[in-house]
């Protein structure tokens, strides 16, 4: 689980701080991909998986 090793020592406003700067890129990446066609489209997935890791490891740390 490589992925998700570099994130679980964050603490939760790091984490927080982290989902915002990630969802601005979404949003980024999805409007200039609207715009003209990115060349690797599957940024957009592994970023939104990402986020998903994200968001399941604060719910955790605050529970």
């Amino acid at each position: 689980m490589k992925k998700y090793d570099n994130i679980k020592s964050l603490s939760i406003t790091e984490l927080q701080e982290q989902i915002n700067d990630s969802e601005k890129t979404l949003q980024r990446l999805k409007f200039s991909h609207r715009l003209t066609p990115l060349e690797n489209p599957m940024q957009i997935r592994g970023l939104r998986k990402q986020i998903a890791r994200l968001y399941t490891l604060l719910a955790a740390k605050q529970s």
